[in-house]
């Protein structure tokens, strides 16, 4: 299959799947009812719910996981390890962090916007842990250590949070967020997304021609004019932009971006630009498919988007690593 029919194939996938996102809810309601009143409007409530909890919801769904499956499949690229994911350099562990401070203090009850603002400033503040511990310079080994060692630190803070939190209602609403899930998200919550994923999109998307020197070597790459501390700064940036924005609105959700690039390389070859358009598509079709059976597998309860595709994911990583016994 040619990169083309791959992203084209990927980009009707994520056409229907959205249209279904948005049919799929508690109530019952004809596909074409639900799409006229979310177009008109109408003075029902439909239109109400369709406009303001669907809609939103099924974007940002799209928007999460393009955002972690393009990071992941760019990680990969510049680690030029299949194992490596945004969780490696610890940005979702930073965003889950400054989450976290703020429902424990009460200040996302107090501000509607604090939980996701506090998200994105401690998905900031552990890019800039992780650039001044790699420093400028450093290569990819000491990148990966930086990042180990800021996810080890900020899960061990958010389990001391937990751990001598008094309000045991708070308590668990840290634990529920940190499962992930898109339910009760508003435009509100795109608007505060959409820059950051489109910054850090642009910056990972402008990263193909490099990951594509890189691999044949740092050194190989260097000399066909590559700056490779630009391109790890890109990355990066990319990265913490786009992971930090996406747990700061849906929470923690794992395993898009390990498993969506593993998946989809097979199909476009050893070239990580090509990868990156199609794990962005791969990784907005994931995520529509696991919160529409959130919705269905249990509609009675709140199952957790995190829940599930963590559920779903470590299987198919397993079955992944079962293939690749014996491959040099």
């Amino acid at each position: 299959m040619t990169s083309k029919k791959l992203h084209v194939g990927l980009g009707l996938a994520l056409v229907g799947l959205f249209l279904a996102s948005l049919l799929t809810g508690v109530a019952e309601v004809a596909p074409l009812t639900a799409l006229k009143a979310l177009i008109t409007g109408g003075e029902g409530p439909l239109g109400l719910v369709m406009r303001e909890i669907r809609l939103p919801r099924a974007i940002l769904a799209a928007m999460v996981g393009a955002s972690l499956g393009l990071s992941g499949a760019a990680l990969q690229g510049l680690l030029r390890n299949p194992m490596a994911e945004p969780g490696v350099i610890g940005i979702s562990a930073s965003a889950a962090l400054g989450a976290v401070i703020a429902l424990q203090t009460g200040l996302a009850a107090s501000f509607a916007l604090a939980l996701p603002l506090a998200a994105l400033l401690g998905a900031l503040l552990g890019v800039g842990a992780i650039l001044f511990l790699a420093g400028r310079g450093g290569g990819t080994l000491a990148l990966i250590l930086a990042g180990i060692a800021l996810s080890a630190l900020a899960s061990a803070l958010t389990s001391l949070v937990l751990n001598l939190s008094p309000n045991p209602f708070a308590a668990q609403d840290i634990v529920f967020w940190m499962m992930g899930s898109l339910a009760d998200c508003s435009f509100t919550h795109v608007a505060i997304a959409a820059p950051f994923m489109a910054l850090g999109g642009w910056l990972l998307a402008r990263s193909g021609r490099g990951l594509d020197a890189l691999t044949l070597g740092e050194d190989a790459a260097a000399s066909m004019g590559i700056d490779l501390a630009r391109l790890r700064l890109a990355v990066i940036l990319g990265t913490a932009a786009s992971v930090g924005a996406a747990t700061a609105v849906a929470g923690t959700v794992g395993f898009v971006g390990l498993v969506v690039p593993h998946l989809l390389r097979p199909l476009v070859g050893a070239s990580p630009a090509r990868l990156l358009p199609a794990a962005a598509l791969g990784g907005a079709v994931l995520v529509l498919i696991a919160d529409i059976a959130v919705r269905k597998v249990l509609p009675g309860q709140d199952l957790k988007l995190g829940v599930l595709m963590a559920l779903v994911g470590a299987p198919v990583f397993l079955h992944l690593i079962w293939r690749m016994r014996g491959q040099p």
